[in-house]
């Protein structure tokens, strides 16, 4: 299931630029104006549940912090569990984590070890705010197959398409994003 195009607009229109932030020559999409706009928050929670509701989902994973706020909303409206995956050092159970390559240096996330437990050969939905260069997703993708599930698909509610990050993740597992920015 697609987004229509008003319902497009919706969700683009509710989203903020703010220019040079975090540093000079960077445009940040803040989508805590998408959030605090329950039109378009409804519209964006209203989509994923009829685009996900027929994909047998076990788990909804959702990356430190911002898919926080999807993954949980969206796992409790598909009734299924919800999985965060952290940053390091941030969990308090046994876990296994997957370091990635930054621009100036190496970062890691964390999944709890026993996080799919309970459910033979489980199929997740992994979800973030945004990809760029697709480091974190793509060390999240593995984390989440690490632990005996399968990543069935990523969902990203903004892709930047002039970064190779959409590309990368796509070896990995399906990539999903409702909003392009070329």
């Amino acid at each position: 299931m697609e987004l229509s195009n008003a319902e497009r607009k919706i969700i683009e229109n509710s989203i903020r630029d703010i220019k040079d932030f975090p540093k000079a020559g960077i445009v940040f999409k803040d989508i805590t104006t998408l959030l605090n706009d329950k039109e378009a928050y409804g519209v964006l929670m209203n989509h994923l549940y009829q685009r996900y509701k027929e994909y047998n989902l076990d788990y909804i994973a959702g990356i430190d912090a911002r898919g926080f706020i999807f993954g949980a909303a969206l796992a409790q409206m598909l009734s299924i569990g919800f999985v965060p995956i952290r940053k390091h050092g941030k969990l308090p159970y046994t876990t296994i984590s997957e370091k990635y390559t930054l621009e100036y240096g190496v970062d890691e996330v964390e999944v709890h070890i026993d996080a799919f437990s309970g459910v033979q050969n489980p199929r997740v939905l992994m979800i973030d705010d945004l990809i760029a260069t697709g480091g974190t997703a793509n060390a999240a993708a593995s984390l989440i197959n690490q632990a005996g599930a399968q990543c069935v698909e990523a969902c990203f509610i903004i892709g930047l398409t002039f970064l190779d990050g959409i590309k990368n993740l796509k070896e990995k597992t399906d990539v999903y994003s409702l909003v392009e920015v070329n």
